[in-house]
C-alpha cells in the first residue's frame, strides 16, 4: 500500500500580498503585514512530516507545472491570459479575494501541476494513494475567474486529467473543506462523469451559496451534491453526514478514482471556520473515503490540500490524514486528541441529526429521479 507525496518549494513562495482577506489599510484599518493564506500552516505540516520520519517512508513524487493546454480544459482562455498578465504586471487582484504577486503565475501552474502528477502516479500504479501539498488552493476557482485565494481549479483539473488521459468514465470528488467548493461545481455541474460532493459550513463563504438544491444542470442534474451543515458541527455531525449521505452516493456512483479536496479549515481552531473537527475526525474521514475507493476504484485515491489557516493545528490534522492514508504510524502525538471526548460539540446533536435525515431523504430522491 504505497502512498505518494508531492510538494514543491515554489508553492510556498506564492505571495498573495500583505493584507488580510479583502481589508485594505486606511482609515481605522491598521495595516497588517501578512495575508491569512500564507505559507505557515502548510510549511509547518511539511516540516512535521519530515522531522517525524514519515517523509522517508512515503514515495516522493516529482512535481511539475500544468500546461496552458491543460488549464484550458476547464478554464477560459480569457481567464488564463488574465492571470498571466496580472502576474507579469507585478501582481494584483485576480477576482474576489484572490490576489497574487509577480510570481503568482508560476506558483499557480506548479500547484495545479502537482495535482496532475499525483493522479498520474496513482493511475499508472506507482502508488495507490497520493497527497499533494500545494498552494495556492483551487476549489473556489471557476472556469472564468479566480476567487477565494484560489487561482486555478486544482481538484477539477486533476479529475479532468484522469478522464482525458486515462479514459475514466466516473470520477468522484469529495470536498470536506469548510467552505463550499463552488469552483469545482462550476466546472462539472453540466456533466455526469464527475460526481462532486461538497460537505461544508452553511453560508461559510458569503460570496457563494452551496445549498442542497444546487444539484447540477442539464445532463449533470443530480451529480452535484451539497451538504451544508450549520456552524458548530463536530465529528458526530460529519460522521452522520458521511455515513448517510456521502458514502451511499459514492457507492451508487461506483467511482473509478476518488479525489479529496482536503481542507483543514473545518478544524476547531481555524480562524475562517466555525466547525469543531480534530485529528480524530480527520483520521475517520480519511479511512471512510479510502474504504469507498477500495471497494470501487482499486484503492485509487488522491488528496489535494486546500484550506486550513491555523499554523498550530493544521500540521497535526495533516499528519493524522497522512498516517491514516499510508498505514504508517509515527511517534507524533497530537496534543489535541485528549480534548476530543471533552468537547460536547463533538457529539451528534438532535437538531443536526434531523437535518442530516432530511438531507439524506432529499438526495435519495435526487438519485431516484436523475440517476
Amino acid at each position: 500500500m504505497k502512498t505518494g507525496f508531492v510538494t514543491d518549494e515554489r508553492c510556498f513562495w506564492h505571495d498573495p500580498g500583505n493584507y488580510a482577506l479583502m481589508l485594505k489599510p486606511g482609515g481605522y484599518i491598521e495595516p497588517y503585514n501578512r495575508h491569512i493564506e500564507n505559507p505557515d500552516p502548510k510549511r509547518r505540516l511539511l516540516n512535521l512530516v519530515q522531522v517525524s520520519g514519515l517523509a522517508d517512508q512515503l514515495t516522493r513524487l516529482a512535481s511539475r507545472d500544468a500546461s496552458v493546454d491543460e488549464l484550458l480544459w476547464l478554464h477560459t482562455q480569457r481567464h488564463v491570459a488574465h492571470v498571466q498578465a496580472v502576474a507579469a504586471s507585478g501582481g494584483g487582484e485576480l477576482g474576489i479575494g484572490a490576489p497574487i504577486s509577480s510570481n503568482g503565475w508560476d506558483c499557480a501552474l506548479r500547484s495545479a501541476g502537482c495535482g496532475l502528477a499525483a493522479v498520474q502516479a496513482v493511475m499508472d500504479g506507482t502508488v495507490q494513494h497520493a497527497y499533494a501539498l500545494t498552494r495556492p488552493p483551487g476549489h473556489h476557482a471557476e472556469p472564468d475567474r479566480s476567487m477565494g485565494f484560489c487561482v486555478f481549479a486544482n481538484a477539477a483539473l486533476a479529475a479532468e486529467y484522469a478522464i482525458r488521459h486515462h479514459g475514466l468514465q466516473r470520477v468522484a470528488i469529495v470536498d470536506w473543506d469548510v467552505h463550499f467548493g463552488n469552483g469545482t461545481q462550476a466546472c462539472f455541474e453540466g456533466r455526469r462523469d464527475v460526481l462532486n460532493i461538497s460537505v461544508h459550513q452553511q453560508a461559510g463563504y458569503h460570496q457563494v451559496t452551496g445549498e442542497a438544491d444546487e444539484i447540477g444542470t442539464g445532463a449533470g442534474q443530480g451529480y452535484s451534491l451539497n451538504v451544508p451543515l450549520p456552524p458548530g458541527c463536530g465529528f458526530g455531525a460529519y460522521r452522520d453526514a458521511f455515513e448517510r449521505i456521502v458514502v451511499p452516493a459514492l457507492d451508487a456512483f461506483a467511482p473509478q478514482l476518488v479525489i479529496i479536496a482536503c481542507g483543514y479549515d473545518a478544524g476547531k481552531f481555524d480562524p475562517l471556520g466555525r466547525m469543531l473537527l480534530d485529528d480524530v475526525a480527520f483520521r475517520w474521514l480519511t479511512q471512510c473515503v479510502a474504504d469507498v475507493a477500495q471497494r470501487h476504484a482499486g484503492g485509487r485515491l488522491v488528496l489535494l490540500h486546500e484550506g486550513g489557516y491555523c499554523p498550530v493545528s493544521v500540521p497535526f490534522w495533516g499528519m493524522a490524514v497522512l498516517e491514516e492514508l499510508s498505514g504508517i504510524h509515527t511517534d507524533v502525538v497530537c496534543p489535541f486528541t485528549v480534548q476530543h471526548d471533552k468537547t460536547p460539540g463533538q457529539r451528534l446533536a438532535p437538531e443536526q441529526q434531523r437535518l442530516v435525515t432530511a438531507l439524506a431523504a432529499h438526495f435519495e430522491s435526487v438519485r431516484q429521479l436523475y440517476w
